[in-house]
């Protein structure tokens, strides 16, 4: 399977990572070597490894990759939650990136029993 790009939970996440870039964008400037870059490259490594596991030769494979994926979007939430406990995001904008995250994760898992 290499046609990571017509994967729903691909361009979801592609979306995710334009929302958290957004959403970070006005958090403390001297966090952007802390959890801001933390932030980002958690939500960038969850669309990645679903387009490196794709791209891999064996549905196990691609399933291992999906692992790193979740691993990756659970990471993410908890950063969200600090960032949220610090005052960093607000409320609003929190609730609606958890719950593209949610149904990422909902995805993810499905996609993984699909394969199996």
């Amino acid at each position: 399977m290499n046609k990571f790009k017509e994967l729903k939970v691909w361009q979801k996440s592609i979306q995710l990572v334009t929302n958290i870039y957004s959403a970070t964008a006005n958090f403390p400037k001297e966090e952007i070597y802390g959890i801001i870059s933390q932030i980002r490259r958690c939500a960038v490594s969850i669309p990645s490894n679903i387009a490196e596991g794709a791209g891999r030769g064996t549905k196990k494979d691609f399933s291992h990759f999906l692992d790193i994926a979740k691993g990756s979007s659970f990471e993410l939430e908890t950063q969200l939650i600090i960032s949220k406990e610090l005052g960093f995001i607000d409320n609003n904008i929190f609730v609606l990136i958890l719950s593209e995250l949610e149904e990422i994760q909902k995805m993810i898992t499905g996609l993984q029993k699909s394969l199996n």
